[in-house]
């Protein structure tokens, strides 16, 4: 028997409504965004989010209200932008904390940036053939 995934199944009746009634209200029509920029806004921050059956409404909402392929494409953008500069913040305050920038340069300065080759091992006396190890 196969089952069916259900959206909301884990909410209670109550919470359900709270959830329903403040996403009616910030979708409501004749407030200071209009309906066409809001859905822009919901791609972007559904891919964000990384969820999937978000970004597929929105996207389908967003072109009812009339945003164009490019409209779109440059949202994802932004969103692409916005996502990568986290990346930075997060490397940033790795550094900060774990001082990341003094590791590296430690690094580098072995051997000068280049990877560390070991020199086999010569026995001294009458051979000079490599030990091994």
């Amino acid at each position: 028997m196969s089952r069916v995934m259900k959206s909301y199944e884990l909410l209670d009746a109550r919470m359900k409504d709270i959830y329903f009634d403040f996403y009616k209200e910030t979708y409501r029509e004749g407030t200071t965004i209009d309906n066409k920029t809001k859905e822009l806004i919901a791609i972007g921050a559904s891919l964000v989010s990384g969820c999937q059956n978000c970004l597929e409404g929105h996207l389908k909402k967003a072109m009812k209200y009339g945003a164009s392929g490019d409209e779109i494409r440059e949202t994802v953008a932004i969103a692409v932008g916005v996502n990568a500069a986290t990346i930075v913040d997060r490397s940033d305050l790795a550094n900060f904390q774990i001082n990341i920038s003094r590791l590296l340069d430690k690094a580098d300065g072995l051997n000068n940036g280049k990877p560390v080759v070991k020199k086999p091992k010569v026995r001294k006396g009458k051979t000079k053939a490599p030990v091994e190890e």
